[in-house]
């Protein structure tokens, strides 16, 4: 069939097969939860941490969730793509065919966007603990105060480096940018729960999400020497942890990156939706095809974000003294 025979069933057609391609973010699954929902909005009272096993004294003590809960109203969102009839009945480059593969995927990246707002936005937005995301204070029951975002010197890795090259908060040698990726790592391992347990003593998977300006410092320093294995460039550090690289070009930052654990059934973020993605088309026999001329492919959903577990992240802002 010839593009410009596309009537608006074909295109909504060639939309929902372009989406199932799920062409988004792969980091988004790693950092976040998907829950669906059936109301405005819904409150998380699971944020807090199970009970630990103790010895039976005095018979069972429960606990319940959390009282400072989190909640997440949905939002409403669209994207509107107007076609002309005249471009559509003389494309023959498949001119069409793009623009609709273009709205799929931006459809598609649509959770990017949203999750990259909460990353940039997270040192001045309170989570579930009444802290900000990223912060230095966090204190919950016996864990004790306990920081998420970090500031390290480079020049604090001179005598680990050989020839003491560390270069720059923005542009730091690769040596440098490891070793301040291992001790990020080390704070999320040494996070405590309500209860002064070790939150992260099981963790084994991790990604590093860095602005575009450190991508190439960040894979080259992450690879070599350390044995790069898969298309997804999964670094194996030690024996039991794992590290793998995301660049968001989302991301203002130019001496700042984020580590996240990525093996935890609790993320980092919470996805939630609605309603969800929907292509409706104001097209063939419609007032505005007969007034205007044209169709409208509309898209639209309910979803919102928020912050899960601020243990299984932390903040890094590189400095040179």
């Amino acid at each position: 069939m010839a593009l410009k025979e596309l009537s608006s069933r074909a295109i909504i057609g060639l939309y929902y097969k372009r989406l199932e391609q799920k062409s988004g973010m792969d980091w988004v699954d790693a950092l976040s939860n998907y829950f669906t929902s059936d109301q405005e909005s819904e409150t998380y009272k699971w944020l807090g941490q199970v009970p630990v096993m103790r010895e039976w004294i005095g018979g069972r003590q429960a606990k319940g969730f959390t009282t400072n809960g989190l909640t997440i109203e949905n939002k409403h969102f669209e994207a509107t793509l107007e076609i002309p009839l005249v471009d559509l009945r003389r494309d023959k480059t498949g001119q069409i065919k793009v623009r609709v593969n273009e709205l799929a995927d931006r459809t598609n990246s649509h959770w990017a966007q949203l999750l990259s707002k909460l990353i940039i936005n997270a040192e001045s937005t309170i989570c579930y603990d009444g802290q900000y995301f990223f912060d230095s204070d966090h204190t919950d029951g016996k864990s004790g105060v306990q920081s998420n975002k970090l500031e390290l010197d480079l020049t604090e890795f001179v005598e680990q480096i050989d020839g003491g090259k560390v270069g720059t908060a923005t542009s730091p040698s690769e040596a440098a940018f490891r070793l301040a990726v291992l001790k990020t790592i080390q704070q999320i391992l040494s996070f405590k729960d309500d209860q002064g347990e070790p939150m992260n003593e099981n963790a084994s998977q991790f990604l590093v999400v860095v602005p575009t300006s450190l991508w190439y410092i960040a894979k080259t320093a992450m690879a070599v020497p350390l044995s790069v294995g898969g298309s997804t460039n999964a670094i194996k550090v030690l024996d039991e942890v794992n590290i793998s690289i995301a660049q968001n070009p989302r991301l203002s930052w130019s001496d700042k990156f984020a580590v996240f654990r990525t093996d935890s059934s609790v993320k980092p973020f919470i996805r939630q939706e609605e309603e969800g993605v929907k292509l409706k088309a104001i097209a063939e026999g419609s007032e505005l095809e007969f007034k205007h001329d044209k169709h409208w492919y509309g898209v639209d959903t309910w979803r919102n974000v928020g912050y899960g577990f601020w243990q299984h992240a932390c903040l890094t802002q590189l400095m040179k003294s």
